[in-house]
Formats: C-alpha cells, structure tokens, sequence
C-alpha cells in the first residue's frame, strides 16, 4: 500500500525547522546554521560511489527510493508573498530540480505548471490537506507521496493524521526562534513507533512509523 512520506526533516534541539524568513538571498532565513551543519557533513557526497558508507547517508539517501509524487509550501518553492509575480521564477533549483516526479505547491494564489525536462513539474494548488494528498496520490501512479515541507505543511498532514512515515534528523543546536515543527501536536507521538539512532557525526535521526499501518 502507498505510503505518505516525509524524509530528511532537520529540527533543532529546541523544535524549531525553519526560519522566520526567507528571501532571494537567505532561503533558509534565519535558520542557515540548522541546514548547514546538515549540508556539510551528510549531503556532501551522498551522490559519490566512492564516498563512505554511513549511516547519515544510508538513511538520507532514503529520500527519493520509491516515490511517486511530491507535496511542498510555498515558502520551499520561492520567497514570494501574495499574488504571484511575473518574474519568471521556476524554483530555486535551476533548471534540473532534483525532483523527477509531479511536484504540488500549496498555495493560495493560483499560477501555471511549470514543467521540466527531467520529469520534474509543479503544479499550485489551493485545497486542503486530504484533497492535495489524494491529487498527489493519483498523480504517483503507485509511488509513494513525499511531503516535502517547510514545517508549516508537515504540521498540517500530521493534524490531519496523513503522515505514514516520518525521518527527522535532530541537529545538536538551538535556534531560539524560528518556526516550530510541534507547535499544536501534543501527543502526536502516541500515533507512531519511534525509533532512534546516533551517529558518529553529532546528528539524531528518528524513525516515526505510524501505528497499525498495513
């Protein structure tokens, strides 16, 4: 059975995932120490046959193996508040996002599908959480749907009581501010098995199973 999916969710020890902010020149905001640590130690390489096998990238590398479909906010595709502008913005990754499957925005403001060579489209949505899960769904044709992020649409699926799969990996900092993944989830823990590992890098990955899936 297809799963719903979130992979590679880096949170403070504090519980904070994103920040207050993003821009043409911060896209990450105020929260670049939170990424950064993840980019330079895991990331790096994750590509390479030749670099080594840890557990940091056995599991990150999860992120893309069976899915279908992609589910992300706004603020993951670009900066822009309101009313879209016509500034020709596709993404704030090139030409080649590294996605390769149907990608659904969630979004207010209505804008165009942007397709890409390489598999890759967009399309901007304005529904809820079950309706966009059930366009992701049919556009997976089997795959498994990945909900992208930022925090703000995780929290979203997880109240909704969607999420099927969850890997979070806690960064050893604290942010002070910024956007809370828990913020209104209360007991959310009762819904899942969750498993721990730490590696040698400093990092925490947790592994939320939700209970009683087939």
């Amino acid at each position: 059975m297809p799963r719903t999916r979130i992979h590679n969710l880096n949170i403070s020890l504090d519980g904070y995932a994103a920040g207050e902010y993003v821009t043409f020149d911060a896209p990450i905001g105020d929260a670049q120490r939170l990424f950064g640590w993840f980019d330079g130690r895991v990331i790096d390489g994750v590509d390479r046959v030749d670099a080594p096998v840890t557990v940091d990238r056995a599991l990150t590398s999860l992120w893309s193996q069976g899915i279908g479909a992609e589910i992300m906010g706004r603020r993951k595709f670009g900066p822009q508040t309101g009313e879209w502008p016509d500034d020709g913005w596709r993404g704030w990754w090139g030409d080649e996002p590294p996605f390769h499957t149907p990608v659904f925005v969630m979004s207010h403001y209505p804008h165009p599908s942007i397709d890409f060579p390489n598999g890759t489209s967009f399309h901007f949505v304005d529904a809820s959480a079950h309706e966009v899960l059930r366009m992701a769904q049919d556009a997976a044709n089997g795959g498994d749907v990945r909900i992208g992020g930022g925090p703000s649409i995780v929290r979203q699926f997880l109240q909704a009581d969607l999420i099927d799969f969850m890997h979070l990996v806690i960064v050893p900092i604290t942010l002070g501010r910024g956007v809370s993944l828990w913020e209104g989830l209360s007991g959310i823990e009762d819904r899942f098995t969750v498993e721990t590992v730490t590696s040698a890098s400093g990092l925490t990955h947790q592994l939320w199973n939700r209970n009683g899936h087939d």
